[in-house]
């Protein structure tokens, strides 16, 4: 069974095509998007999370449909931007809260994310006075909550520290012991002796192949 089925998937702003995919299936595992900055990586990211419209269809588990059956699709794709944004005025206690609610979060799942990635520190600060670095770390938190089935992560090497690396890996090879599968997209490359890699696809020339 694939995880993600997309099929006659088409993105545009305006008359400017970003991505166009005939067909595309994803099995579980871990699989890594590359392409240069502005190749369509975080747009097809954001698509498939349901954040902005295209053309086509996109399929969970051979039975989820994005449009059809958008809360279940949607309480089992998780994801984390390149580069969040969240209001100023709340914490990240609150995001935290509001996702995990969402989410249908475990009991104690919060709790244990918050001390993987160590927030604990700043967590009851308010998102404006965060570094760039903390909010990616709040972002990757947001991103384990609940049950999913799919994580995708765009860029989350990018403004964190070695130490946090570490932890996110360490997080990424938890989940997957539970079947979960991660898209991850960067630009650069990854330690793939840290993540058993199983597929690696281009994002490239306005389409994704695999590469």
């Amino acid at each position: 069974m694939n995880i993600l089925t997309i099929n006659d998937f088409k993105k545009s702003y305006n008359t400017h095509l970003i991505v166009q995919i005939d067909r595309l299936e994803i099995e579980s595992g871990i699989h890594w998007f590359r392409g240069v900055n502005g190749s369509g990586k975080s747009t097809f990211f954001k698509s498939v999370a349901g954040l902005l419209p295209f053309e086509g269809q996109i399929t969970l588990e051979d039975k989820f449909d994005i449009r059809k059956n958008a809360v279940d699709y949607r309480l089992r794709v998780n994801y984390a931007e390149a580069e969040p944004l969240y209001p100023d005025y709340l914490t990240g206690k609150d995001l935290i809260k509001f996702i995990a609610d969402a989410k249908k979060s475990p009991k104690g799942q919060t709790e244990k994310l918050i001390e993987a990635l160590q927030i604990g520190d700043f967590v009851a600060n308010q998102v404006g006075t965060y570094s760039s670095g903390m909010l990616k770390k709040l972002s990757l938190v947001l991103a384990f909550l609940g049950n999913p089935s799919i994580i995708m992560l765009d860029e989350p090497l990018i403004t964190i520290d070695v130490q946090a690396v570490a932890n996110m890996y360490s997080l990424i090879n938890e989940y997957r012991q539970i079947g979960v599968t991660f898209l991850l997209s960067s630009h650069q490359d990854f330690r793939f002796d840290e993540l058993n890699i199983t597929k690696t696809y281009l994002v490239k020339d306005k389409t994704i192949t695999l590469g």
